[in-house]
Parts: structure tokens; sequence; C-alpha cells
């Protein structure tokens, strides 16, 4: 990672830590869970050299940057608080934003609340999610996918910080990012077991060398699992939250990227909302959707290239 710079920003009362490269357009890069802004490695050197500021955050209770010790510090409106403050310690206006997963979500989320701030926004894995106004969100996936899918297990504090460290850091990590598995993940009952990848080899995927895998440990080591776990303990806080913004429209230009054998993409309905029309009227600027074959969740890894080249083709137009 020559010449890709570390510092810590103050934003919103925390320390973040942010890896940068590069001058120009500033790309903001947000990552997802159990990650760092590692995962945006193979971009922030592509995307640097094609004439762009890549900025990518460990995000609040990742890695090198603060974890306020109250579940309550994780909303959405405290993600997206700590976004806008390192934006505007960035000296520009507008970012162009990539995201994944967790990162996607706060995604919308900076779309949603500080559209202004967004110049376009290329989403990785988790399309927007339209609010439900009759059924919280965590209690909808539950009545869905039941007590063990992975959503419900995480929200008891503690629980699930206690069967990964049965399994401990490596394991966990490892198991999440090379899982294969479609289809909303569902845990064994009252243990971590084989989590969300119940075909794990030892072998590592080629895009994921043993370097890589021990970043993350060395962090995860660190800091543990309870920050990240904690933004899923907010989702039903930030429905709350959100109500004033029901139904809302988000005008951001988008493109989306998925690819086929990702966990969320063969989740319940969401290939329907995505190609129906639904996700379209919502986002009435989505421009592109890729769906990548033989690519799983991790698309920003598995597929760095690809994923760089579709960022750039977007970017490249504003």
């Amino acid at each position: 990672m020559e010449g890709v710079i570390h510092r810590t920003v103050e934003v919103n009362g925390i320390k973040m830590h942010i890896a940068e490269k590069g001058e120009g357009p500033v790309v903001l890069f947000l990552h997802g869970f159990p990650e760092l802004w590692y995962s945006w490695r193979h971009q922030i050197l592509s995307l640097s050299s094609l004439g762009y500021r890549a900025v990518a955050p460990d995000l609040r209770g990742y890695g090198d940057t603060e974890t306020p010790p109250s579940i309550d510090s994780y909303t959405c409106f405290h993600i997206v608080g700590d976004l806008v403050a390192l934006i505007d310690s960035l000296g520009v206006q507008q970012v162009f934003l990539v995201a994944h997963d967790w990162g996607a979500l706060m995604g919308w989320y900076l779309c949603m609340f500080r559209p202004e701030k967004v110049k376009a926004y290329v989403c990785l894995s988790v399309p927007f999610i339209p609010r439900n106004p009759n059924v919280r969100t965590v209690d909808g996936l539950r009545a869905m996918y039941g007590e063990d899918y992975y959503i419900s297990r995480f929200q008891k504090p503690g629980e699930m910080e206690a069967q990964m460290a049965e399994v401990g850091t490596e394991y966990v990590l490892k198991n999440l990012l090379t899982t294969r598995k479609t289809g909303p993940p569902t845990f064994p009952k009252g243990e971590y077991g084989t989590g969300f990848n119940p075909n794990m080899t030892d072998i590592l995927p080629s895009w994921l060398t043993e370097e890589d895998l021990a970043y993350y440990v060395s962090k995860f080591e660190k800091t543990g699992f309870t920050g990240g776990l904690n933004y899923y303990r907010n989702i039903n806080s930030n429905w709350e939250l959100t109500t004033p913004w029901t139904r809302v429209q988000i005008k951001v230009p988008v493109k989306f990227i998925a690819g086929e054998l990702d966990m969320v993409y063969t989740s319940l309905g969401i290939k329907e909302y995505i190609h129906g029309g639904g996700f379209k009227e919502d986002v009435p600027n989505l421009e592109q959707v890729i769906v990548q074959k033989g690519v799983a969740h991790f698309n920003n890894q598995e597929a760095a290239e690809d994923i760089s080249n579709y960022i750039h083709d977007f970017i490249n137009k504003f």
C-alpha cells in the first residue's frame, strides 16, 4: 500500500482514522461488516492513479477509529454525522460516494439526509431499503426469517460476542469473508458454529491472501466485534428516527452493483425489488444495475479490478 497516507481526524466528537491517496475530486469509500478501510485497498490504488483523491475511513467502532461504549452511539444519525464532518474536514463541498454492505446502508442515509454532499453514488450489495411505516425493521425480519436469522441473533448485547469468542477472531473473519452461501444467513441454535459459511475450507480464495486476513485479524483482535454489531442493534432505532423520511425518494445519481451469489441479493424479495421497478421508483436517478456473474458478497475484493473500472466509468461522467 505504498503512498497511502494514514491520519486521524476529529469528527463529531470522535477520532476517526482515514487512509487516503491521490489528488483530485474526492472519492469517499465506506466499508461494511466486519471490515475496515483495507477492504478498499485495490480501489484506492486504482482510483488514485486515475486522477482522484481516494479516502477510506475506518467507520465508528472499527479499526483505528474510536469505539464509543454505548450502543445508542451507533445510530444512522451518528454515522452520517461522522461522514458529514469528515467531508467538511477534507475541504470539499461534495464527494463521489462508493459504499458496500453497512457502508452502503449509511451511504443511503447520507444521500437521504444530505444529498447536496454526494455528487454520485456507486452502491455495492445493499440496495435502498424503503422504510415500512407499519412494522419495525428487525421485527419484520424476525417474522420473515426466524430467531436464528443473523440480524435476530445479533440483537442481544454481549451474546454474539461471547459466541464469536468461542470460535476465535480469525475463524469468524475467515468464515464471513469467504462465504458463498446464498440466501438469508441463519446460525446454528445457541452458538456461532459454522456461522455464515457451513462450507468453509482451510484454503483461502485467490483474492484474499494470508496477509490480508492477518491484517483484519490484527485489528479485530484489538477492538472486538461489538462496535460493528452495535450497528445491527440500532436498526429498530433507525426505523423510529427516520419516520420523517417515510416514502422519501433518493435523487442522487446511482449505479448499483451486486454479485449474483450475494447473500443480500439472494434474500427474499430483493431481486424482485431491484429488477421489478421498485428500486427505480424509490431512486429515480438509478442509472444502472450490474449483477456480477459468479461473484459473492464481498465483490469489491473478489472482483476488485471490475469494481474499480465500474466506479471510474460512472464517476467519470460527472
